[in-house]
């Protein structure tokens, strides 16, 4: 028997795509292009061949932390930059993806309004912070972390939901199939299967194309597939 791990490419990002209908993001996974290296390109001006190590680190920290509603002193922590600089980096990066900033800036004022978000299939998250009006030091950070939630879990909720709708499809499929493969773990974006050695390509095969199917997009969803003897040889 052998194991086979089963992780969602940059889900959170093609979600995030999806939500924001950013144009700019749409094409470059289009395009099927690295999208940290795609966001450097365009936020620092150069060509796509160019782009450094550093400045595809620092987009790519920015990519990520966009759906947690990073502020310049969090991109600067995370990143070495300066305050300014991360000011002045996020700037850049808003306005190259200006679908991006106008779901953050919707999303919140969304939350305030009726004091919950929710994924794409519907789930939801409420924030009665958000209706409080006392005026403490305190009380405007806890505003402040719950907007930032709730620019999140459209985004962070809905990839669970995916793994999720992944799992009870891959569970059918195999059982359909009658493979002897089974699901033994899931972690945030992945599935850890052990199927016997003779079943590889067709678990392998089924498992791609479940999870690849779990949820439509405007974006593909995207499986990396990688077998070992244990976790750490499949990865």
């Amino acid at each position: 028997w052998i194991l086979l791990s089963a992780d969602y490419s940059q889900v959170e990002l093609r979600i995030l795509a999806h939500i924001t209908q950013d144009e700019y993001m749409l094409a470059a996974f289009a395009r099927d292009e690295d999208i940290h290296a795609s966001a450097a390109a365009k936020v620092y001006g150069v060509a796509l061949s160019q782009v450094t190590k550093a400045q595809r680190a620092v987009a790519k920290m920015m990519n990520f932390a966009t759906s947690y509603g990073v502020t310049p002193f969090g991109l600067a922590q995370r990143t070495g930059l300066s305050r300014a600089e991360a000011s002045d980096f996020m700037a850049r990066y808003f306005a190259t993806y200006p679908g991006v900033k106008r779901y953050i800036e919707e999303t919140q004022a969304l939350a305030r309004e009726q004091g919950y978000v929710e994924t794409l299939l519907g789930r939801r998250r409420y924030f009665p912070v958000l209706k409080t009006t006392a005026t403490s030091a305190a009380a405007y950070n806890l505003r402040q972390a719950a907007e930032r939630a709730a620019i999140n879990h459209p985004i962070q909720g809905t990839a669970a939901d995916i793994i999720k709708l992944a799992m009870v499809r891959v569970s059918r499929r195999l059982e359909r199939e009658g493979l002897r493969a089974r699901l033994v773990l899931q972690v945030h974006d992945e599935l850890l299967l052990e199927a016997p050695l003779d079943e590889v390509e067709a678990a392998s095969r089924a498992v791609r194309e479940e999870m690849e199917g779990a949820m439509t997009l405007l974006v593909p969803l995207s499986v990396d597939l990688r077998s070992g003897k244990s976790w750490y040889d499949a990865h």
